[in-house]
């Protein structure tokens, strides 16, 4: 296929010319994977070899072209409507997501569009149709965008069992992959299940910088506000501006800081997921018609969507991970022959060590990523179910067909058919109720036991699981409520544990009827120091550079000179943190005896570490009180001092209390209830209602205690055993941590570190109200770094 004249005149009157890989893609064979920078023309490249083809299809669904967002769809269909006028092709491009009428999607299942523009989740829900061979049956080409982004989710996983579906119903179709950041492409190209890989022209180096600001990052917090007169000062010279936060309460909160210094009334927008549909295509609205100067947003608007007038992206903290970092650069400049101009707001001084670790790994194109585990099976249980929606199948033909998908290469027979049984009666202690009874075996084929249930399957398609919000109350009738915390936090409590909420310190006493109740402790120290939710973890290759530069005085010279002196102090008076050494300290301060512990593991696995090293202190007599875990290091109190953490740090020993821990503990439950959900065990939705947070949570806890009791080794616990060790508690990275330090480097210190005081900073942090807080706070951070040694 050449590029015909037609469309040869269109680009020239565009005053464009076309990239070499579209061109390529035009010109591909089989399968492909594009990888091209943000702004490098790949979604036309996607839909190019569609284009000319279309201008002699005969009818029917010709192109289906799939999305992480649903307003990626609009936007597509708003970009691809322009080529389609200019060159007069009779297409009809439509969209098929949630948001799309009724109506509309009747028809589509009898006369669907030549190009079809969907999500996975509506894609799987279009092939649980018994139309679908109908509908799919003569698709010529399938175009997968922000594929990336797909592949870190079991999102992902789902849309490739469908992609096998598809090329079972169509086997002369075309799959084409786009993708912007990618840190192992050969991997991605398998996860599609195998394709030629085309590598674009990376385009210009971006202009990207840490943004000089008057006053120096905060010793501790994460909000950056000290940076919004410099914020503002870029946004008035730019056209427009992202501002980029990691969290909704965050970008919340800065909005508003920013809004408050906002004298000249600049147009700004909030965007982040949490916000009604509404008020996102509002935002969406304005931004397209160059209306905003600036939008303070999450990842809501990471991926894709095209706006020619941002010319600048600031990132406020530290990014996490480098290729979300290079994702958001991409969104500034989005033209292929201009440097997308960005700069980066660290929160803090540890975070501002991250920061020239993440610009360093930009400027050497240097991605992070973790390999992905084997598809998971929840997910295949859903796959297996919504196929019988669709009509009988054969056991032999679907394992042949899940197995041509990338994640499940692997999947042997036996784990196939666990699933299997498991979709047609829920397992051996779940077999002699009915509701779980829902395949039938009847002359060769697998089918649904009564086609009625097909109504409550598809009401309960996809893999993401919302999380739940629990309100916060003091015990007793008509409890004060306090506020909400986020069910993954709850579930990693236990009856006395303590906590902020509200500016308080409270007790957990107990969860009643999806209740947190909690008592006043005003004269304790809250053991989880600051209630945060679960956060973004710093990953493990941005980890490593951050450890690779504090510990090599030779290159603090690129750290700005107030951190580099800040390090200098901790080398004379402790240890700097260094590949290969794990460095801990023990110190007095305020009447207890602090360990820290650098283990630059992660948030998510230095809070299981605490959680795991307090209960063994416990157990040795040391008497812990609390512990604050950051991206950084694990801070503990305690009545008396840990002298041998590698005692503590014994790997037997941490799996063994990692087992005793979770067994008894809601964080096993609320994973289950996810799995569950996924593999359709239980209903969040149902005919004329929506489960509410309680009542699922009610029904899978039952099951849980059903299932330990009864069949401890059903294949839902084994799946949460797994997703629990790898999710929520990131053990794999304590073990990481363990394996990549072996030496253990432990002080005796008469006082504060300058590392630890920052740490110190944030425990017990409280919110104080009125306009004297930051110079309260300022206070304490001087006397506390006085007392460790920096004035």
């Amino acid at each position: 296929m050449i590029l015909p004249p037609d469309f040869q005149d269109w680009f020239a009157r565009q005053g464009w010319h076309p990239h070499p890989h579209q061109i390529a893609l035009l010109d591909a064979r089989g399968d492909t994977l594009l990888i091209a920078p943000t702004g490098g023309g790949k979604t036309l490249a996607g839909f190019l070899p569609s284009l000319v083809d279309l201008q002699s299809h005969q009818g029917g669904l010709h192109t289906l072209y799939v999305s992480p967002l649903k307003a990626l769809t609009a936007d597509i269909a708003r970009n691809l409507s322009r080529p389609v006028a200019d060159l007069g092709l009779k297409i009809r491009i439509e969209d098929r997501t949630g948001d799309t009428r009724a109506s509309q999607r009747a028809r589509q299942k009898v006369d669907p569009p030549d190009i079809l523009l969907t999500t996975p989740e509506s894609l799987a829900l279009m092939l649980s149709y018994e139309q679908a061979p109908k509908i799919f049956g003569g698709v010529k080409r399938i175009v997968l965008d922000e594929l990336h982004a797909l592949a870190e989710s079991k999102r992902g996983d789902q849309l490739m069992l469908c992609l096998a579906r598809l090329r079972s119903l169509a086997p002369d179709v075309t799959v084409t992959g786009l993708s912007a950041t990618v840190e192992d492409p050969q991997a991605l190209a398998y996860f599609m299940g195998g394709a030629h890989i085309i590598n674009a022209d990376p385009g210009p180096e971006p202009d990207i910088a840490m943004l000089a600001t008057e006053n120096p990052a905060p010793w501790a917090g994460g909000g950056g506000h000290y940076a919004i007169p410099e914020v503002l000062a870029e946004v008035k010279q730019a056209n427009t501006t992202i501002i980029f936060i990691n969290t909704r309460a965050q970008a919340e909160l800065f909005f508003q800081a920013l809004w408050a210094a906002n004298d000249d009334n600049l147009p700004i927008g909030l965007h982040h997921g949490s916000l009604s549909r509404e008020a996102r295509q509002r935002v969406e609205a304005a931004m397209a018609a160059g209306e905003l100067r600036a939008v303070v947003a999450t990842g809501s608007l990471d991926l894709g969507i095209d706006w020619g007038a941002v010319d600048l992206v600031i990132q406020v903290g530290a990014p996490k991970n480098i290729k979300r970092l290079v994702q958001r650069i991409g969104r500034a400049n989005h033209r292929y022959n201009a440097p997308s101009r960005a700069r980066i707001v660290p929160a803090n001084r540890f975070e501002v060590i991250e920061c020239v670790a993440a610009l360093e790994a930009v400027h050497e194109h240097d991605l992070d990523g973790v390999p992905r585990p084997p598809g998971p099976l929840d997910v295949l249980c859903q796959h297996i179910l919504l196929t019988a929606c669709a009509g009988p199948f054969d056991a032999d033909a679907l394992f042949q067909e899940v197995r041509r998908a990338g994640p499940y290469r692997a999947l042997s027979r036996a784990a196939f058919e666990d699933c299997l049984e498991f979709a047609a009666t829920g397992g051996y202690a779940l077999r002699a109720y009915d509701r779980w009874q829902r395949l039938m075996l009847r002359d060769g084929l697998w089918r649904l036991r009564d086609p009625r249930a097909t109504r409550d399957l598809r009401m309960n398609i996809g893999t993401i699981v919302e999380a739940e919000m629990l309100k916060v109350r003091l015990r007793g009738r008509g409890g004060t409520p306090l506020g909400e915390v986020e069910e993954a936090f709850a579930a990693s409590l236990e009856p006395g544990d303590t906590f902020l909420i509200g500016g308080q310190t409270v007790r957990y006493e107990g969860l009643r009827e999806m209740v947190v109740e909690v008592t006043k402790q005003p004269t304790r120290q809250p053991k989880i120091a600051v209630f945060s939710g679960v956060k973004m973890a710093t990953s493990t290759q941005l980890s490593h550079r951050l450890l690779d530069l504090i510990g090599d005085p030779g290159r603090h010279a690129v750290l700005p000179p107030d951190t580099s002196e800040w390090l200098a102090l901790q080398a004379q008076v402790s240890d700097l943190p260094r590949p290969g050494v794990l460095v801990s300290e023990s110190f007095p301060h305020m009447g207890r005896w602090h360990f820290a512990l650098y283990g630059f593991a992660g948030r998510n696995a230095l809070q299981t570490l605490g959680l795991l090293m307090t209960r063994m202190m416990e157990e040795a007599g040391l008497g812990p009180l609390g512990f604050l875990a950051t991206d950084y290091a694990l801070l503990i109190w305690s009545l008396d001092p840990v002298t041998d953490p590698a005692l503590l740090l014994d790997r037997a020993g941490l799996r063994a209390g990692l087992g005793d821990w979770l067994g008894g503990n809601a964080v096993m439950k609320r994973t289950f209830r996810n799995v569950a959900t996924i593999a359709g065990l239980i209903h969040r939705n149902l005919p004329g209602q929506r489960k509410t947070g309680r009542q699922a949570t009610f029904s899978s806890d039952i099951l849980y205690d059903t299932l330990r009791k009864y069949d401890p080794d059903h294949l839902m616990l084994r799946i949460t055993a797994d997703e629990a060790r790898r999710g929520l508690v990131d053990f794999d990275r304590i073990e990481e941590m363990l394996d990549r330090s072996p030496i253990h480097d432990h002080r005796m210190l008469d006082r504060v570190t300058p590392l630890a005081a920052p740490l110190l900073l944030e425990v017990g942090k409280v919110p104080i109200a009125g306009q004297g807080r930051e110079r309260l706070a300022a206070e304490q951070a001087a006397a506390l770094m006085a007392e460790a040694g920096l004035t």
